[in-house]
């Protein structure tokens, strides 16, 4: 009997380990085309993202690798994923078994995908110079590297290079060896960050035979070792933002041993934990795939940027000692706040103190909110003050251990500056063509929908004259709105439009950021109802959305390539159109929402290395596709409302706080069965086309009835969001 309980208990072992979420991750999809996204090895929201960095360069290197790329230049440890502007690569490793040119050129190595593995903590490939087996894992903070020689030598070596990187030049480094097998150092550099710095200790697992480096500037350091036949060498790399005291605690506390498996087997049960977050299932592998790739992906950032004590360097340059909270970095914002930040209020609410903690940092050191912040830097990387709704939904949704006023005046503070065409958006009520900024239209709509965020807040907090000013401001678009054209245009200084004798909606100008008329016109999700006003009728706002994804889709010849991932002139390639599919719901039409949140999420979105129709943008694009996939997407910028289109899982656990749960579950779901017929909230009708947060976090069961044509479900006035 005891033999057979112990063979039950074996099996289920294994079961368990077959079914790990992180087995339906495919780490390629979106590294070919123009994803971007980072390959290689880190943990959720680390610090660390260890992996190859390779010699090609260019836009669709932003991370540092592209599937085409054949040449591996060093494994660095810090990359970003799915932007479109470059930086990091810091602090590449490169094994090599012969002395080699100390050039970008010639460190790089040839491999083949053949022989390249990557699943969530791990990455490894064989370079064929030398035959050399590199492989990495890592902690939050922690890269731990091992390479594997195939043949012994006494001069086997590990270059260190502090000169290059990705997109980013070396104002100053210093490396210098501390005892037979550690060295420490530092490296300043300006990219996208201006002036970013970052401070190591790597420690060997066996003692340094021979140490060629300038150590005083020098930009590569060599260390060579004796090894025998396929033995080893691992290092283990640790980083901090502070100091090199600092990155030796790190390495104390999250890394003190050596061994690798131990730790890849850590990093791979972090990852599952994190992807645990929503347990699902579906009708197909591919959609799986994508849906834990995606959540994958979404978890990588915001990343951790603070030391293992509290330790972080402000956007001031000033260090900060013991925080308590855990400082965060990489806030693609103009991207993130449509659909990742509203993904993470659902599924890490054990995370937004910290969120909301260091943007209000952020503020208290620069004076204003972050607008694309990377590494202790505002890069000011696109337009508007993304910050502001992604503040204000966490402070609606009752982030705790958070000041209210406090947060509303960092809005405030943030949206009344004369800097970033603000002083415009005082005087006029919207950013002027005639005035040389540029991108009008864009910087317009994303400050109204910034503004609204603000009222919403103001109104919380009781500033009822604040809350009327920013709301007031918030209906700028009206004026924007070209009725003859119907289309969002530019203003001038006295409220004309700009003269364009041959305007072509499909034609990005100047006075759009990434897109064009056709899909700014749209940019009105904190006010949906007003801009449906804006049409002669509700027919015939759903008529010209009806047109836009019908329209021709050649976008002239001066188009942006993150206008990409086209239908007709819907471009879900880039995040202003994201929302807009979810727009028929408003005019009582929820089956066009589904039936083209369905073809995007089909067609748009594969398990192959192309699988991204445009930039990951730091998981907003996956954060989309998961949100889509449960059948929810939050429009407004901030409150909670979630419009509802059509879900593929066929059953779906998110994990909410205070250990409760909510369940999506169809019925009747199918390729063909896209429309929603029927709604049930824990076995009661439910007839809108919408769901609120509170519903959502309170706990409970969502079904969904699905059929093969449209119903009548969601399209009353009193049922429409």
């Amino acid at each position: 009997m005891k033999r057979i309980v112990l063979l039950a208990l074996i099996l289920q072992g294994a079961l368990s380990q077959a079914q790990r979420l992180t087995d339906y991750v495919a780490p390629m999809i979106g590294s070919s085309d123009h994803g971007h996204v980072f390959v290689g090895a880190n943990v959720p929201q680390g610090m660390v993202n260890v992996g190859p960095t390779q010699l090609e360069t260019g836009w669709d290197w932003c991370s540092g690798y592209h599937y085409k790329g054949k040449k591996i230049v060093g494994f660095g440890q810090l990359h970003l994923s799915g932007t479109g502007c470059s930086d990091l690569g810091d602090l590449a490793l490169m094994p090599t078994l012969q002395e080699v040119e100390l050039s970008r050129e010639g460190l790089a190595s040839t491999f083949s995908h053949e022989h390249e593995e990557v699943r969530p903590g791990y990455y490894s490939v064989i370079l064929d110079r030398g035959n050399i087996k590199a492989e990495m894992t890592a902690t939050a903070r922690v890269a731990f590297h091992r390479y594997t020689f195939p043949r012994g030598s006494n001069n086997a070596r590990i270059v260190i290079d502090l000169l290059n990187a990705v997109g980013d030049s070396r104002l100053e480094s210093r490396i210098y060896k501390l005892d037979e097998s550690t060295l420490a150092g530092f490296r300043i550099s300006h990219g996208w960050a201006r002036r970013q710095q970052l401070y190591f200790l790597i420690q060997f697992s066996k003692p340094i035979h021979h140490w060629l480096c300038n150590e005083q500037g020098s930009p590569y350091a060599q260390a060579t070792f004796e090894v025998g036949p396929g033995e080893s060498v691992m290092a283990k790399v640790a980083l901090s933002p502070t100091n090199e005291m600092n990155a030796r605690l790190n390495m104390a506390v999250e890394l003190p041993g050596w061994d690798f498996n131990a730790v890849c087997e850590q990093a791979q049960q972090t990852w599952d934990e994190e992807l645990g977050r929503i347990q699902a299932k579906f009708r197909t592998e591919r959609e799986r795939r994508i849906f834990y790739t995606g959540m994958y992906h979404f978890l990588y950032a915001p990343a951790i940027w603070s030391d293992i004590n509290g330790d972080y360097m402000g956007s001031d340059g000033r260090i900060y000692h013991n925080a308590d909270f855990q400082n965060y970095t990489t806030w693609s914002l103009w991207d993130t706040y449509r659909a990742a930040h509203p993904l993470a209020t659902l599924i890490q609410r054990d995370l937004l103190t910290d969120y909301a903690k260091t943007m209000l940092a952020i503020y208290r050191e620069q004076g204003e909110l972050p607008v694309w912040h990377l590494m202790s830097n505002e890069t000011y990387c696109m337009v508007g003050c993304p910050a502001v709704p992604v503040l204000a939904d966490m402070v609606l949704k009752g982030v705790k251990g958070v000041d209210y006023k406090e947060a509303f005046q960092a809005m405030k503070t943030s949206l009344q500056k004369d800097s970033r065409s603000l002083n415009q958006m005082k005087k006029y009520g919207w950013v002027t063509w005639d005035t040389g900024d540029g991108e009008a239209v864009a910087k317009s709509l994303e400050y109204f929908l910034a503004d609204w965020s603000a009222a919403q807040v103001a109104g919380l907090v009781g500033e009822k004259q604040d809350s009327a000013y920013f709301y007031n401001r918030s209906q700028g678009y009206k004026r924007m709105f070209d009725a003859e054209k119907q289309c969002m245009r530019a203003l001038s200084t006295d409220g004309k439009f700009r003269e364009e004798p041959n305007f072509n909606p499909c034609h990005q100008t100047r006075d759009y950021t990434e897109g064009n008329p056709w899909q700014y016109t749209w940019l009105v999700p904190h006010d949906v109802h007003g801009l449906v006003s804006c049409f002669p009728s509700e027919k015939d706002f759903a008529s010209r959305l009806d047109a836009l994804f019908e329209a021709d889709s050649d976008l002239g010849e001066n188009a942006n390539p993150d206008i990409s991932g086209l239908i007709g002139q819907y471009a879900h390639g880039n995040e202003p159109s994201h929302h807009t599919l979810y727009l028929y719901n408003y005019v009582g039409q929820p089956w066009k929402t589904a039936k083209r949140v369905r073809q995007v999420m089909s067609e748009l979105y594969t398990d192959q290395p192309a699988g991204l129709c445009g930039n990951e943008d730091v998981g907003q694009m996956s954060a989309w596709y998961i949100l889509s996939a449960l059948g929810l997407y939050q429009v407004a910028p901030c409150g909670g409302v979630y419009v509802i289109g059509s879900p593929i899982v066929e059953e779906a656990t998110l994990k909410l706080d205070e250990n409760k749960v909510f369940v999506i579950r169809t019925h009747n779901n199918s390729d063909k069965n896209v429309y929603v017929k029927e709604v049930r909230l824990n076995g009661k009708p439910w007839p809108y086309s919408y769901i609120r947060y509170t519903d959502i976090i309170a706990g409970g069961i969502l079904d969904f009835y699905m059929a093969a044509k449209p119903s009548k479900w969601g399209t009353e006035l009193e049922y429409r969001p």
